[in-house]
């Protein structure tokens, strides 16, 4: 299929898709024309990437995670690289809601003096 048949299946923008396939999350062929070909595999690799972005992983992390994940969801064929690595993202998500709860507590203490 051709990018805009993907882009329509799965609800991303043609750029968007380009962006993947230059971070290495999405894989497509050249036809004789140079326009890009994607299989059918390609739309569930493009909700994958979409699930695991809305967890909030960098497109960096998910090329890593991305061969462990199944289905559109994703489920994950657990290896200890791929828990380490979860492991160590959900550590850094807990350190950035640790800072905001602070930055809001000192927010929220100027206000009350008012």
């Amino acid at each position: 299929m051709l990018i805009g048949e993907l882009s329509r299946r799965t609800g991303v923008s043609p750029r968007l898709l380009r962006y993947y396939e230059e971070q290495g999350l999405l894989d497509a062929m050249r036809g004789p024309n140079g326009y890009r070909a994607y299989d059918e595999d390609s739309v569930v690799t493009v909700r994958k990437i979409r699930a695991l972005l809305a967890a909030g992983l960098s497109t960096e992390v998910i090329r890593s995670v991305l061969p462990c994940a199944r289905g559109d969801r994703p489920e994950f064929d657990w290896c200890a690289e791929l828990r380490a690595l979860l492991d160590r993202e959900l550590a850094a998500t807990d350190k950035r809601i640790d800072d905001l709860q602070r930055t809001r507590s000192t927010l929220a203490g100027y206000l009350a003096q008012s």
